[in-house]
């Protein structure tokens, strides 16, 4: 009996650390997740920056503004 409880206590540690090795796995994909949108925001507010100003840049070049 003591061998069946010594099973049954390592596939329950076994399944414990797979259990914390797969958690681990989907924690890293959420931050790696979280960083790829972090820099689509920042990439896409430095894009509508640009347009800004380019479009101020126009609007004085249109009013003679920009001499």
């Amino acid at each position: 009996m003591s061998n069946n409880s010594q099973s049954m206590s390592f596939q329950a540690g076994e399944a414990k650390g797979q259990a914390q090795e797969k958690a681990s796995g989907m924690m890293d994909k959420a931050a790696d997740a979280a960083q790829s949108a972090k820099e689509s925001v920042q990439e896409a507010g430095q894009q509508m920056m640009e347009k800004a100003r380019g479009a101020a840049d126009a609007a004085k070049d249109a009013t003679g503004m920009n001499k």
